[in-house]
């Protein structure tokens, strides 16, 4: 594999690891939430969970409208606790893997709880793409992406066809410095 294949692919173990749920939702918490968003919106996206920007903690973010601002919903320490034997297949990327996507199926119905900024427990039922979304970010806090979810030959396809797109658009590397 190439040098650029293993900077970008090979070398987020994070995305292999399991986040850590919070003991408590403070301050800190909500800042790591409220930048996670700002960085959802700023990358055009409609789900981030913290394992994409390399916090190994239990948060998701989601916003159907992409920059749209409408309707973000802050997820800490979500589980999914009930997924249905009927499932749907729906396109999916990721931000962190640019330049491919893929049909994946999965439950179409699911319950789910968290705790919401408040720090208030909460629980919800979600079908159609919005379950979708959810199991896909929640996927990242279980160390699990969604090509895990396909055939290891198509795997293997979109990895190569990732690795093409990622040596002529070189990634965006977030860090401190970051204005978003």
């Amino acid at each position: 594999m190439s040098e650029l294949y293993n900077l970008v692919w090979g070398l987020k173990p994070v995305f292999r690891k399991k986040a850590v749920k919070f003991s408590k939702i403070d301050d800190e918490a909500r800042e790591m939430a409220n930048k996670m968003a700002r960085t959802m919106y700023y990358e055009g996206g409609i789900g981030m969970g913290a394992n994409m920007v390399g916090l190994l903690k239990s948060i998701v973010v989601i916003d159907l409208v992409p920059n749209g601002h409408n309707d973000l919903i802050i997820m800490l320490n979500p589980e999914i606790t009930h997924y249905s034997e009927e499932t749907q297949v729906f396109e999916e990327r990721s931000l962190c893997f640019p330049g491919i996507r893929a049909d994946v199926t999965r439950p179409k119905f699911i319950k789910y709880n968290y705790l919401d900024y408040d720090g208030n427990f909460c629980e919800k039922e979600a079908e159609g793409f919005l379950a979708t979304v959810i199991q896909h970010e929640v996927d990242y806090l279980n160390g699990k992406i969604y090509l895990d979810y396909l055939s290891k030959f198509k795997s293997d396809t979109l990895k190569k066809k990732l690795e093409k797109y990622l040596k002529l658009n070189p990634p965006h590397i977030h860090t401190k410095q970051c204005s978003h």
